[in-house]
């Protein structure tokens, strides 16, 4: 069957269009713990109320009231969300010079599983992310992150495209998978390259 044609293009944020790191935030806060650097990093995850955070369920300060009981930190919320904000990198200009090219012809969207702490953070640093796209979709603020199938569907009734008419980029496997699951065409991006050649084969 012939691929449906592209009306939109949907992109993440982290590691795609501006590089982070949660090392820099366990290292930061290791001086901070009574654990062992290994075991702080053991013991920080992706696990539940980092997604609740993410969804927006849980406030800053009650997610860092876990992470300084789950991490033993004798710590501030302010020292907490020094490191927590020390994950961001460089931006990734030459991703962002191509999404900018390319929306000239077609709109671009991104969506970023985030939380309102680091929205703030990313918002500071990478002031051409509000330039560069249409409309930025932000998990904490939809209740709802990839790759769950809901939240590429919201997407798409938000800008009225069909999730088969929209491309989506990220850099994380699970985040294509459920992508695709939902019906998108998905690009995993490793590089900025896998986003200059998705786009050239468009003409974009």
């Amino acid at each position: 069957m012939p691929v449906p044609r592209v009306e939109a293009l949907l992109f993440d944020l982290g590691n795609v269009v501006f590089e982070f790191d949660f090392e820099h935030a366990i290292r930061h806060w290791a001086p901070l713990s009574a654990l062992p650097l290994r075991e702080l990093r053991e013991r920080f995850g992706h696990d539940e109320p980092y997604r609740q955070f993410e969804r927006g369920e849980i406030t800053p300060a009650a997610y860092f009231d876990g992470l300084r009981r789950n991490l033993e930190l004798s710590a501030s919320d302010a020292q907490i969300a020094e490191g927590w904000n020390r994950i961001f990198g460089v931006e990734i200009s030459e991703t962002l010079d191509v999404v900018a090219q390319a929306r000239k012809h077609c709109p671009c969207y991104a969506f970023s599983n985030t939380n309102a702490e680091h929205q703030r953070a990313w918002n500071a640093a990478y002031p051409r992310i509000a330039a560069t796209f249409d409309r930025v979709f932000v998990s904490s603020e939809i209740g709802m992150r990839k790759p769950e199938a809901a939240a590429f569907v919201h997407i798409a009734d938000a800008i009225g495209v069909a999730p088969a008419n929209i491309l989506f980029f990220d850099d994380l496997v699970e985040n294509v998978v459920g992508a695709v699951a939902a019906g998108l065409q998905a690009v995993q991006v490793r590089s900025p390259a896998d986003v200059r050649e998705a786009l050239a084969r468009l003409d974009l």
